[in-house]
């Protein structure tokens, strides 16, 4: 038998490689961002060209506020316009005569105005007796502006205010009879036209008041914090005095110097004579402005506006170097319109 062969001696025989893949792509970083902020003065991109045609012009634009007078639950209720702002008008002179007896500061009884206006804003006049109204909101208005008085105290002078024009009509057609009355009424405990505070009248009235109190509060939402005219007002005239902005449309005689005090006593200068008639004209406007819904049309600030305004033409002053009211005061003249014809009502 033959012998198989001998194992080779050497290494083995290597093993081809096979063929290698070239490796992936690799992919480029993103090119760094500049942190550097664009030139102020680089022009903004084209805007983007629109197929659609431009809306056409819509009417002139209104003054905006939330107050529409067509609304209000008394017109709801049977009454018209002009009974409405006539009931308004009547009891914001009553609130003012009672705050005049009950020795109210002018911010106290501004801010009765303002809550009896927003009171009637959403309730009727038909649902409410408006005295009583009125009533709870001086009351509450007292509180606010910190000059409290007492419930008493205010019951009694409203009650008498109330009723003051209808005892001079039974006075005048009762003739001798109430001369009597009124002769029996001096030696009576309870003076005329005032309630016993110890009756059933009383005491229904004072908790009808207290009622109408919390009820005010709920309907304004508790916000107390009210902003009137009369500080706004003040501070324009002096800002446009100050920057000599207005003058005389024909200036007053120089004053003269002899006065009963003495050549030493200087005169007031116009100056300080426009100041006085321009505040007091607007403060006056302003007083009537809260006899209106205004306070429910308007922010505070620009009815101020609209009453320096009125002070202006009524005290004969124009602005100067030609200038416009409107670009002084800041105001449109839409919203003015609206306020001075409202006041001159």
């Amino acid at each position: 038998m033959s012998q198989p062969p001998p194992p080779p001696s050497g290494p083995p025989p290597s093993r081809p490689n096979p063929p290698s893949r070239p490796p992936p792509p690799r992919s480029q970083p993103p090119p760094p961002r500049s942190s550097r902020p664009p030139p102020p003065n680089a022009a903004p991109p084209p805007p983007k060209p629109s197929s659609q045609p431009p809306p056409p012009p819509g009417p002139p634009r209104r003054v905006p506020h939330a107050f529409d007078e067509s609304q209000l639950p008394s017109l709801r209720h049977g009454l018209t316009t002009a009974q409405e702002r006539d009931k308004r008008r009547r009891t914001c002179r009553f609130i003012e005569e009672a705050g005049r007896v009950l020795k109210l500061p002018r911010v106290a009884v501004a801010t009765a105005m303002v809550l009896f206006h927003r009171f009637y804003a959403k309730h009727s006049f038909t649902e409410h007796d408006r005295f009583e109204a009125a009533a709870a909101a001086l009351l509450l208005a007292a509180k606010t502006e910190e000059s409290p008085k007492k419930l008493t105290h205010v019951i009694q002078e409203c009650h008498r205010l109330k009723n003051r024009g209808l005892q001079k009509q039974k006075e005048v057609m009762a003739g001798a009879a109430a001369t009597a009355a009124a002769a029996a009424g001096r030696n009576s405990p309870v003076p005329i036209g005032y309630l016993d505070t110890k009756g059933e009248e009383f005491a229904k009235l004072k908790d009808r008041i207290l009622l109408l109190e919390r009820v005010i509060l709920h309907t304004i939402g508790f916000e107390l914090s009210i902003d009137h005219p009369y500080k706004f007002l003040v501070e324009q005239v002096k800002k446009m005095l100050v920057a000599r902005q207005v003058e005389y449309i024909t200036p007053p005689p120089p004053p003269s110097t002899s006065t009963a005090a003495g050549p030493s006593s200087s005169p007031p200068s116009n100056m300080a004579k426009m100041t006085n008639e321009l505040v007091q004209y607007a403060m006056n406007f302003a007083n009537d402005s809260m006899h209106t819904s205004l306070c429910l049309q308007f922010n505070a600030k620009t009815i101020a506006l609209a009453c320096v305004y009125m002070s202006v033409k009524f005290t004969k002053v124009r602005p100067t170097e030609g200038k416009m009211w409107s670009d002084i005061l800041g105001i449109e003249m839409e919203a003015l319109a609206s306020i001075s014809m409202q006041i001159m009502e």
